[in-house]
């Protein structure tokens, strides 16, 4: 009995992550459209953050980051390069959830409100969004991309479809 719970507990989180893949790749795939479809309105929220003063950087991280979304939930959905694909999706998190909370703050004293009440129109591709909900929202889906680095989620998947089936036939 022990066996059969362990083993069906196991096929429960794989079909579980292969969830999250799916779930993590449309996402991505829906931010990086809208970013992609308003391309002028994506490049003047980015020139807000201040990172970065060139107008040719500026307006190659307003054309790359979309598609780059894109393909890279084209990758998750279709179970290619997941693991590579999902370090990809920390390392674009992670520092623009840091950005996102500085920016924030600054909203915060500016306008001296509570932290959870600012709400701005992140570059998302989501309009405007209390920060919170957005920085639970990039949480979810850094431990969710976290969980995929780590080798869940390869049912489904072409590459091991692929060498199955080479393997048996």
């Amino acid at each position: 009995m022990n066996l059969f719970s362990s083993t069906r507990s196991r096929a429960v989180a794989e079909w579980a992550a292969v969830l999250a893949r799916w779930l993590v790749g449309m996402f991505f795939i829906y931010l990086g459209l809208n970013k992609a479809l308003h391309p002028v309105d994506f490049l003047k929220l980015v020139r807000q953050y201040e990172l970065v003063e060139s107008a040719p950087l500026l307006n190659a991280i307003a054309i790359v980051v979309p598609w780059f979304e894109i393909f890279c939930g084209l990758l998750l959905l279709a179970g290619v390069a997941v693991r590579g694909t999902a370090l990809m999706l920390v390392l674009m998190l992670v520092p623009f959830t840091v950005v996102v909370i500085r920016r924030a703050l600054v909203l915060q004293a500016a306008r001296h409100i509570p932290f959870c009440a600012v709400k701005f129109d992140c570059g998302c591709g989501n309009g405007e969004v209390f920060i919170c909900r957005k920085v639970l929202e990039n949480l979810v889906f850094l431990g969710l991309s976290v969980w995929l680095l780590a080798g869940y989620g390869r049912r489904g998947c072409i590459r091991h479809a692929l060498r199955s089936a080479l393997e048996t036939g």
